[in-house]
């Protein structure tokens, strides 16, 4: 019985950290729709912007969930689904562009000293992580808090919800408009972190075809932006993560998620994302 609950222990120490250094991210099933169609949005987790998991939603861990449409600001909370499949099933009435965000409000994850040190090590944090393995603390808390946006249109792609700042802790921002770029062209995104543009933070371009999948990291400017080239069709995903030491009682590290999903085709026909791009079956 000792060995089991301790078996027990360590397994739920070992799906806690996946739980929380996975990416999360908004995807809905088609991205290009028109006025009267439903918005069937999807919440997953994943690495490499591949589905590893279909992500339920759950109204206690979610502290905002926004639809933007012009002017128009509507709560998604109040229609989304406490469901392992589509989170909302919304009807939209306006043209243009619209903007959806979700926050997750922080939880806590539990993990062993050198488990935590090879996460921070997968981010690119080698110093962080070389102070973590020689510590003497056998467990690390980290508190951590989820960002997500998804870009969409309908009917047309006027607007400028794409570049909306929402004022959220950690949050990336497009300051161009992907559905007016075509092939070959460069775009813009800025990353700010409690409002301030982040010099040298890392963002992580991941863009997603009907075979493949396409990293590349990035390094802000002083300005907080980077700059990447729409050079394949398909469906982008920038992803960005901040952690730093903390001296709050309840954990020893925090850390702000950040994501962002839009489409790219240099025509106008639609992309299918769940059917042609490998996330499910659903359409």
């Amino acid at each position: 019985m000792k060995y089991l609950s301790l078996f027990i222990l360590i397994l739920s120490a070992a799906i806690g950290l996946a739980a929380g250094t996975h990416d999360f991210f908004l995807l809905p099933e088609n991205f290009f729709l028109h006025k009267g169609d439903k918005l069937n949005l999807h919440l997953l987790a994943g690495d490499m912007f591949t589905k590893q998991e279909e992500i339920k939603y759950e109204p206690a861990k979610t502290t905002k969930f926004m639809l933007y449409e012009g002017s128009k600001k509507i709560d998604l909370t109040k229609v989304a689904k406490d469901s392992a499949a589509s989170i909302i099933n919304y009807t939209l009435l306006n043209n243009g562009q619209a903007l959806i965000e979700m926050t997750m409000g922080y939880e806590i994850n539990s993990s062993s000293r050198d488990n935590y040190a090879d996460f921070l090590t997968t981010q690119g944090l080698d110093k962080m992580a070389e102070k973590v393995k020689s510590g003497n603390q056998f467990r690390i808390k980290e508190k951590y808090t989820r960002y997500m946006k998804t870009l969409i249109s309908v009917e047309n792609h006027d607007g400028s919800a794409y570049g909306k700042v929402l004022d959220e802790n950690y949050e990336i921002v497009l300051k161009d408009n992907p559905y007016r770029k075509r092939y070959g062209d460069d775009m813009t995104a800025k990353l700010l972190f409690k409002g301030k543009p982040v010099n040298g933070g890392t963002i992580t371009l991941y863009i997603k075809t009907t075979q493949n999948v396409y990293p590349k990291s990035f390094v802000t400017d002083k300005n907080g932006e980077i700059s990447f080239t729409l050079s394949r069709e398909g469906i982008y995903l920038l992803r960005s993560v901040r952690i730093e030491p903390t001296q709050d009682k309840d954990a020893d590290f925090e850390s702000w998620w950040a994501s962002y999903t839009f489409p790219f085709s240099s025509t106008d026909e639609a992309l299918n994302t769940y059917k042609e791009f490998g996330f499910g079956n659903k359409h």
